[in-house]
């Protein structure tokens, strides 16, 4: 499974990259907002991937830091809220946004997300509001992670997942 790439942006959409490393351009789904932060075609990029094989395809989505793609998880194990629901509700509210509706149970900033309705919106909610508490998402802006990177920035970001501080 791939969980990471590192590798130069060559081309951007709203929704969606193609990262090359090492000769092969990997097409990778992500927020908009992510999207949008990583610099002009032809920077070097870092992004956490979640790598979801299905029996239509493979699919890589991407995502600032190693929280992000963990409340895009936490998101995929709500009934009724798969990926492409997952990815809407992260690009129309941000990382942040959504973790903040999660601990006010704030159904309706939910709902705003597309494929989101009120009772999914209550359902993830409930379902989350202990996790989210415990993910350590700030309410501040996120910025995804543009080269130069530190080769320890993976370690610790993983530790910080673990609840390491």
């Amino acid at each position: 499974m791939i969980a990471r790439l590192r590798g130069t942006l060559i081309e951007q959409l709203s929704d969606r990259l193609v990262v090359e490393c090492g000769g092969v351009g990997y097409d990778v789904q992500v927020p908009e907002s992510v999207a949008f932060q990583l610099g002009a075609l032809g920077d070097e990029v870092c992004l956490w991937i979640r790598h979801i094989v299905r029996e239509d395809g493979m699919f890589l989505y991407g995502f600032a830091s190693a929280q992000d793609r963990q409340l895009f998880d936490m998101l995929r194990e709500v009934k009724g809220c798969g990926p492409k629901t997952s990815l809407a509700l992260l690009a129309t509210l941000g990382v942040e946004s959504v973790a903040l509706a999660i601990r006010e149970a704030d159904h309706r900033a939910l709902a705003r997300a597309p494929g989101v309705g009120p009772r999914l919106a209550e359902r993830i909610a409930i379902e989350l509001r202990d996790a989210v508490a415990n993910l350590g998402v700030s309410t501040g802006p996120g910025k995804a992670s543009v080269v130069p990177v530190n080769e320890d920035d993976g370690v610790v970001s993983a530790l910080l997942a673990l609840g390491y501080r």
